[in-house]
């Protein structure tokens, strides 16, 4: 894959990451019944389900910003793998959980797209 390809892909799977985590959070700031009500049935109070959409909308924004991007690919990899745990905690059924799971690959795979540098740590 030439290099304006790998821009292209990571742009474009940057965007759709961005968007859909983006309705998520905005989700939560709002109020919508959807996430609330499965959220504080699980425990969680209005409050901290905003916190939960602020910190979600903070990572999103750093994720999008090359500049930033590997502190937003790790804070969403805290979030996704919370949202995981979450899930298997309060016993929800499997497909409910894998979702994120494909979420958080995506992730890396974008991050990888995009900034390959990030895993430049692991190498000898």
């Amino acid at each position: 894959m030439n290099e304006k390809t790998k821009k292209i892909v990571g742009w474009v799977l940057a965007g759709a990451l961005t968007a859909f985590i983006a309705f998520s959070a905005i989700g939560k700031l709002t109020g919508d019944p959807m996430p609330m009500d499965m959220l504080t049935g699980w425990g969680f109070t209005e409050g901290e389900v905003t916190l939960i959409g602020i910190g979600e909308l903070l990572s999103v924004i750093l994720f999008l910003i090359p500049k930033t991007s590997s502190l937003g690919t790790l804070l969403m990899s805290a979030y996704f793998g919370g949202a995981i745990a979450s899930h298997m905690q309060a016993e929800a059924p499997l497909d409910n959980y894998t979702f994120p799971s494909i979420i958080l690959i995506v992730i890396w795979i974008t991050a990888l797209i995009r900034n390959p540098e990030i895993f430049s740590s692991f190498k000898k």
